[in-house]
C-alpha cells in the first residue's frame, strides 16, 4: 500500500461515523417519527370533534418541569465540555446533576398529571376526552424516553467513575449528550404544541 492510499484510508476513517453513534441517531429519527405521528393524530382528531374537544390549560407544573429539563441540558453540556478539558471531577458532578434533574422532571410531570385530574381531565373512562387522553399518552411516552435517557446518563457516569471518559475518549459522553439534548428539545416542542393547539387551529 502506497503512502497516498494510506492517507486516503485514514482520512476516510476519521470522517466515518461511529456505528454506535449512528445507532443513536437512528433511534432519534425513529422517535421523531413516532411523535410526529402522535401530534398529527392529535390535530386530525381535534378537527373531527372540534365542538366536543375539551379545552383546558396546561398544568402549571408543566411550566416548572420545562425549566428543570432546560437546566438539565446545561449540566449535561457542562459535563461534556469538562470531559474535553479532562476535568474528570466536573464531569462526574455534571452527570450526577443531570441524573437528579432528570428524575425531578419525571416527578414534576407526574404531579402535573395530578393537577390534570384535579381539573377534571382524565385519561380514560366516561369523563375522559380525547384532548386529555392525548396529553397523557404523549407526555407519558416522552417520560418513558426520559427514563431511557437517564439509563444512558447513568452508564456514562459509571464509565466516568472508571476513568473511561476523558479528553481522549469522549465518544460515549458525546452520544449521551446528543440524546439528552434531543429529549429536552422534544419536550420543548411538545410543550408549545400543547400550548398553541389546545383550542384548535382557529
Amino acid at each position: 500500500m502506497n503512502t497516498t492510499n494510506k492517507i486516503y484510508i485514514e482520512e476516510q476513517d476519521a470522517h466515518a461515523m461511529n456505528p454506535k453513534r449512528f445507532n443513536v441517531w437512528l433511534f432519534i429519527v425513529s422517535i421523531i417519527m413516532v411523535f410526529a405521528a402522535l401530534t398529527s393524530g392529535y390535530i386530525v382528531r381535534q378537527g373531527d370533534i372540534l365542538k366536543e374537544w375539551l379545552v383546558f390549560d396546561l398544568p402549571s407544573l408543566f411550566y416548572w418541569s420545562t425549566g428543570v429539563i432546560l437546566l438539565s441540558s446545561v449540566t449535561m453540556h457542562w459535563a461534556y465540555i469538562s470531559a474535553k478539558k479532562n476535568e474528570i471531577g466536573q464531569v462526574k458532578i455534571g452527570l450526577w446533576l443531570t441524573l437528579v434533574l432528570g428524575f425531578v422532571f419525571l416527578y414534576v410531570q407526574v404531579k402535573g398529571w395530578g393537577q390534570l385530574v384535579d381539573a377534571g381531565v382524565f385519561f380514560a373512562g366516561e369523563k375522559s376526552n380525547p384532548a386529555g387522553s392525548f396529553v397523557y399518552v404523549i407526555s407519558g411516552l416522552h417520560g418513558a424516553h426520559i427514563l431511557a435517557g437517564l439509563i444512558f446518563v447513568f452508564i456514562t457516569l459509571i464509565k466516568a467513575m472508571q476513568s473511561k471518559v476523558h479528553s481522549k475518549n469522549t465518544n460515549t459522553i458525546a452520544m449521551c449528550m446528543t440524546f439528552w439534548h434531543f429529549l429536552d428539545l422534544l419536550w420543548i416542542y411538545l410543550f408549545f404544541f400543547f400550548y398553541f393547539f389546545k383550542d384548535g387551529l382557529n
